[in-house]
């Protein structure tokens, strides 16, 4: 792996800050990797042509911002975004009842579903069609499970014919799947100016060139995808319209409509990411049903039924489908029979709708919840969300405020983390509601954020 030297051309101000700030657009853009061992203090200030201590100092700042972690006799070494714990390792994705109180995971709420994907698995264990679901299979061969998809969808608001709709492992291997299928490398995406982070890394991967489409309080604003589509030829936009991550935001009927109308007029393929859609059941209606021939939709079961039943489903215009169907037979093959079966008699049961509404439920107990705790803290939040969007005072860092919850046993998502590029992010962080199973644990946490935000910043730095 190369050996990181930051960027420092057109960057102002003190020297050591300018590293420091280089360091950590790199970490969210996904350019410096987690674990990544940097060079030593002097050797980074002989490349840079600067003097040792400003290097020390660049390296004292970042370790106080969680960004690094050193290790006596090895080095310094990035630390793993998100979930960072006390010894600098990452955090298990496990729902743990001791350690640090993790508010950076935006999980649904375990345990509702287990009782009944035993009864259905007890089913499909004593059924006579068990080898047929152990075996390779085409999108032919299980014409039920293309029809679960379909209620699924419905219940979405969605009206697909059964050759619109792919089924994937999942709403992120649904996107990817989506972006491999509509652009090239060199083509453009644009995403909202504050996104799903693991799209940016796809992008990169598949050599995809980004934009970003600037948002205002009530969401993407349609003028700015606009301008775009005039000027830089976009082939495709990446959106969430409802309860978007990490704003919060769901964007209205009459935003919605002139954004579908935009991209028919302009030719964009719209990839509408509605994973937490079933959780808000007044939302306007899908992007896609305003431009079907130009949106392909995602949706899983991960968010709203089952953190583990890894099922998606894309409904997209029929000319997209075989590209569709392809990207999923280059990535994994074939979405995996058994859990389409569980996730089809989840649906044809009737049970995926119930398991639904107690995410719902639960997500409004524990907003409620959060509200009471942080009652003089600037928030965006919604009644059906998994997740808040908390605003900084004037005198907090982002990346600041991050380290001082990890420090006292919170852990927490800066803006950076969504911005591209990450300077222009807010300082602000976001929070998950439903990773920790505990309400103690995940009320204790709010009051050290709540704490926190009130306060002024632990630790000054002195600029030269």
């Amino acid at each position: 792996m190369a050996i990181w030297i930051p960027d420092l051309k057109g960057r102002r101000g003190p020297k050591y800050l300018q590293i420091v700030d280089a360091m950590a657009e790199d970490i969210a853009s996904g350019h410096l990797l987690p674990n990544a061992k940097l060079l030593p203090h002097r050797e980074m200030a002989y490349q840079l042509g600067i003097s040792a201590n400003t290097t020390s100092r660049a390296y004292a700042e970042a370790t106080r911002r969680a960004l690094l972690r050193g290790e006596v006799g090895r080095g310094t070494f990035v630390r793993a975004p998100g979930a960072i714990l006390e010894n600098g390792e990452q955090g298990s994705l496990l729902r743990q009842e001791n350690g640090p109180i993790d508010l950076s995971r935006n999980l649904p709420l375990p345990g509702f579903s287990e009782p009944h994907i035993r009864r259905i698995l007890k089913k499909i264990a004593a059924d006579a069609r068990l080898p047929t679901l152990l075996d390779y299979q085409t999108d032919n061969d299980l014409a039920h499970h293309n029809e679960a998809a379909r209620i699924w969808l419905s219940n979405c608001g969605i009206d697909a014919a059964t050759d619109q709709i792919v089924m994937t492992m999942g709403g992120q291997h649904g996107l990817l799947c989506s972006l491999m299928s509509v652009l090239n490398a060199g083509d453009l995406l644009l995403t909202e100016a504050l996104t799903y982070t693991p799209v940016r890394a796809i992008a990169e991967r598949q050599g995809l060139n980004t934009a970003v489409v600037e948002m205002d309080e009530c969401g993407i604003i349609p003028e700015a995808f606009e301008e775009l589509c005039k000027r830089a030829k976009p082939k495709a936009f990446y959106l969430t319209p409802t309860l978007q991550a990490p704003t919060t935001l769901t964007l209205s009927a009459q935003r919605r409509m002139a954004l579908a109308a935009l991209a028919q007029q302009y030719n964009v393929v719209l990839i509408e990411d509605d994973v937490f859609g079933p959780l808000k059941i007044d939302r306007p209606p899908p992007v896609a049903t305003f431009a079907p021939d130009h949106t392909i939709y995602v949706t899983s079961l991960s968010k709203s039924v089952a953190p583990g039943l890894r099922v998606g489903f894309l409904y997209a215009p029929s000319r997209l489908v075989p590209a569709l169907r392809h990207a999923i037979n280059l990535s994994v093959w074939m979405t995996p029979p058994m859990t389409l079966e569980i996730a089809t008699r989840v649906i044809n049961d009737g049970t995926a709708f119930k398991l639904a509404k107690q995410q719902r439920d639960a997500a409004a107990h524990r907003q409620t919840l959060a509200r009471t705790v942080l009652k003089n803290v600037d928030y965006t939040s919604d009644p059906n969300g998994l997740h808040m969007w908390i605003r900084l005072p004037a005198d907090w860092r982002a990346d600041s405020f991050r380290a001082q919850c990890a420090k006292h046993g919170v852990l927490v998502t800066e803006g950076r983390s969504f911005a591209a590029p990450s300077e222009t992010a807010p300082e602000a962080v976001r929070i998950c509601l439903s990773h920790e199973v505990s309400e103690l644990r995940l009320t204790k946490g709010l009051q050290v954020l709540a704490s926190l935000h009130h306060q002024a910043p632990s630790t000054s730095v002195m600029e030269i």
